[in-house]
């Protein structure tokens, strides 16, 4: 019997392998051209006087015809980036500001598999290869290519970095994509407010106003404080969004029914939800304008933060007034709905000090003040949020000043303003 069990399985694998024979031979391998993809009518485009970069993120079918293959699948996302060189210098791109993790062409081909056989597997491999991007960017051509990424959803920030001899160069591309609810496409910011209500600050006006801003944030009808505003960020929208993305910093989805059960699937069964929403809390009359999260390989842990669009303005920069934790677990709770919550490090200074350092690597951060805000809670005698859980702090909150790079870190400037004690800018933080 054993040995007929094996004939027979034998003889599957054999019509199982003369299938793929069927539909993978040579002749199968007829990816779409890129002229033939249309993708390339959304790049966005950005220039100076030496170099020009466009960029596009294909839609997952035009990846399938574009590679004969579901790399979105395999959570791999090719990104079309083409550099037109200018000037006298040859440029390099370095692939890992696009993506501190990114795929090769024969890694990706791999990834996808191939086949079982030899000739359609070169075919792939050198199709995969010739449409990456390629090294160097010569005085005065042109090079197009992908660099092939992991996958993001909901929007892709592309960083675009180009280094010649003793030049460097920063374009950042902030491309969404549909398919996911983020929270902040929920918020129109240019209705919010009326352009007579903003208001430009120099830098003493900014110290002041930000100082005598609301402490914390709120329940949804303002009558119970919350997690305290510690943060204030100053840049544009996409400007923040790039920073945070090139330290690995996620946006969050939108409350709602299928978010909610891929919260609690990930709650019970450990899988991986990198987008899970944040909870609302209330500033300024309304919940959160957009948040953002760095998470660990669970649904337990993570940094997060909320952010308000505000009125302030600071050399021509908005202002948006946040509030950061650092979560290190999920518990049941009937404060909250659905009953879940993440329960926060009590030590919200510490994921305060956390975001300045990894944002001063982002080589975007320009400026770090504090200014007064809670007010001190003692570890002895903490304070507590809308859901119980207890917190400390010193009461400042921490405002950075966004631009564009790169910034190197020896040239993040002080505001001047108060200073922690367990904080000084250029030196690690003391705990």
């Amino acid at each position: 019997m054993l040995r007929i069990s094996r004939i027979i399985t034998f003889s599957l694998l054999v019509i199982v392998l003369g299938g793929c024979a069927a539909l993978n031979t040579p002749s199968s391998f007829h990816p779409s051209s890129v002229n033939e993809v249309r993708f390339r009518d959304r790049m966005q485009m950005k220039a100076d006087l030496d170099i020009r970069v466009s960029v596009a993120v294909p839609t997952a079918e035009e990846v399938r015809q574009l590679f004969q293959a579901d790399l979105i699948r395999s959570e791999i996302q090719p990104v079309w980036v083409k550099v037109e060189n200018h000037s006298d210098n040859t440029y390099y791109l370095l692939s890992t500001a696009t993506d501190s993790n990114y795929f090769s062409p024969l890694e990706t081909a791999y990834a996808i598999g191939g086949g079982f056989f030899e000739d359609y597997r070169k075919q792939m491999e050198s199709y995969y290869r010739a449409m990456g991007f390629r090294n160097p960017v010569l005085p005065h051509t042109a090079v197009s290519g992908f660099v092939y990424t992991n996958l993001d959803e909901g929007e892709k920030v592309v960083q675009v970095d180009l280094i010649a001899e003793e030049q460097v160069k920063f374009f950042t591309f902030f491309v969404q994509i549909p398919g996911m609810r983020v929270d902040y496409r929920m918020i129109d910011f240019n209705t919010l407010y009326q352009e007579e209500q903003f208001v430009e600050l120099h830098e003493d006006e900014l110290r002041a106003a930000l100082e005598s801003l609301p402490c914390c944030t709120t329940d949804q009808e303002g009558r119970e404080l919350g997690d305290p505003t510690n943060l204030v960020i100053i840049g544009d929208f996409k400007d923040i969004s790039a920073a945070f993305a090139r330290r690995g910093w996620l946006p969050a989805e939108e409350t709602y029914s299928t978010a909610v059960w891929k919260t609690i699937k990930s709650f019970l069964f450990g899988s991986r939800y990198r987008y899970s929403p944040v909870s609302p809390l209330y500033y300024f009359g309304r919940h959160q304008d957009f948040a953002r999260q760095k998470p660990r390989h669970n649904i337990h842990e993570r940094n997060h933060l909320r952010l308000w669009y505000s009125t302030l303005r600071y050399q021509g920069k908005p202002v948006f007034v946040g509030q950061i934790s650092r979560d290190i677990g999920v518990r049941f709770t009937m404060k909250a709905r659905p009953p879940v919550t993440h329960k926060i490090d009590p030590d919200i200074d510490e994921a305060r000090h956390a975001l300045i350092e990894d944002l001063v690597f982002s080589q975007m951060l320009a400026k770090v003040g504090f200014v007064k805000g809670v007010g001190n809670a003692r570890p002895s005698n903490p304070r507590a949020n809308l859901t119980g859980d207890p917190y400390f702090t010193d009461g400042y909150r921490a405002v950075l000043v966004l631009d564009q790079g790169p910034i190197a870190l020896n040239q993040v400037k002080s505001l001047g303003w108060d200073e922690p004690k367990t904080f000084h800018l250029g030196s690690s933080v003391g705990r």
